[in-house]
This record gives structure tokens, C-alpha cells and sequence, in this order.
């Protein structure tokens, strides 16, 4: 309970982005506009306590995910997801249990307006049942490891120089309780993830 009323306090920290019910939505994990936002709105409060940012990357979880690079804003996704529920009459719970099944490999995929795929599935919670991310493979997706994720995030955050080292790594990743980085393939990973989070070609006016 106290992970995902964070979550949703952490939402309304960002552009008092609003994840509506019934939909389950974690955009510090599946969206890149918002990831970007979040990391550029930490390097701006250099007095954050990094206790506090550890506690909120941990929200990111310890599994591999897929991450959506697209146009759409969050807003919208949301908007083209309950579109879609309203249609097919699948708003309410009953309705929408049966029709997504309610077992964790239970799901169904829809597509949006920009031709990416969505996962459907179902959460046990009377607010929030509808639980949606990007689809496997899907278009304007990319995959990641979690420790990756936040490896590059706290990076960026804390240290921030053009040249990324190993030493420099694992400088943050035991404030993430993770082992210091030794495969040359996950650095690479790393190192990554900290030029697309630097990247200019994504503006983030595209996605509010």
C-alpha cells in the first residue's frame, strides 16, 4: 500500500501528471519522457536527499521492462486505454476481469494511435483493476533491465560526467544495494541507458 501511494505522490510531483482510475500506470518505469523528466528535476534540487531518491528509483522494481519512447503523453495513453474500455463496456470490474482473466498470465494486448501495443491485465484493487505497460517488442518500445534503468538514472543524477567508468558506477550502485558492475557487457548497458537519458533528440514537450 505504501508503494503505490507513493507512487501516485510521486506522479503529482511531475507536472501534476494524474494517472485516473481505474488504470494502474507506473510512468517512472514505462515512459521516457517522464524518466527524463524525473532525473532532470532531481540534477535541479542538489540538496534532494539521496536516502529518499533511492527509496523512489526503487519503484522501478528488479525485473526487466519494456520502456515507451513514442509521442503519446501520458495523459493520452490513458485517454486511448479508457477509450477503448468504455467502448467494449469493460469500465467496470466484473466486466473487466472476465473479459482479461485474472491470473498473473492472463492478458490481452491493444495497439494506440501511434501504432504501439499496450498489455492489459488485471490488478486486485477495487480502484485501480485495470494495470497497463508497453508491450513486448512492441513499436516506440525498448527493453531494460531494472538495475540498469537505475544504475544510469543515479548516475546522472549524482555524478553526471561525459566520460562514464566503471569506478564511477559503482560508486552509486551500492546506494541501490547492488553489487559493483564486473561483466563489461552490463557497463555497456549502462553506459547506454546514460546517453539516451542525455539525448537531445527527445523533447519533452512531446511528452506532457
Amino acid at each position: 500500500m505504501f508503494r503505490f501511494y507513493s507512487l501516485v505522490y510521486l506522479c503529482s510531483m511531475i507536472k501534476d501528471y494524474q494517472i485516473t482510475e481505474p488504470l494502474l500506470f507506473n510512468p517512472l518505469k514505462h515512459h521516457i519522457g517522464f524518466i527524463m523528466e524525473f532525473v532532470n528535476m532531481k540534477i535541479d534540487e542538489p540538496d534532494s536527499d539521496i536516502k529518499d531518491l533511492s527509496r523512489e528509483l526503487k519503484h522501478i522494481g528488479t525485473s526487466v521492462m519494456d520502456i515507451y519512447t513514442g509521442s503519446l503523453s501520458i495523459a493520452k495513453i490513458c485517454k486511448e486505454v479508457e477509450a477503448f474500455l468504455r467502448e467494449k463496456d469493460l469500465l467496470g470490474i466484473e466486466a473487466y476481469s472476465i473479459w482479461v482473466g485474472v491470473t498473473s498470465n492472463c492478458f490481452r494486448i491493444i495497439s494506440l494511435s501511434d501504432g504501439s501495443q499496450w498489455t492489459l491485465k488485471y490488478h486486485d484493487n477495487k480502484h485501480r483493476f485495470v494495470h497497463i505497460f508497453p508491450a513486448r517488442g512492441s513499436q516506440n518500445t525498448f527493453r531494460v533491465k531494472a538495475n540498469t534503468l537505475k544504475s544510469a538514472m543515479l548516475y546522472y543524477i549524482l555524478i553526471g560526467k561525459d566520460l562514464v567508468t566503471g569506478d564511477d558506477l559503482n560508486k552509486v550502485r551500492p546506494l541501490l544495494g547492488l553489487s559493483p558492475v564486473k561483466d563489461p557487457v552490463d557497463t555497456e548497458a549502462i553506459t547506454e541507458m546514460i546517453e539516451i537519458l542525455r539525448a537531445p533528440g527527445f523533447a519533452f514537450r512531446e511528452y506532457l
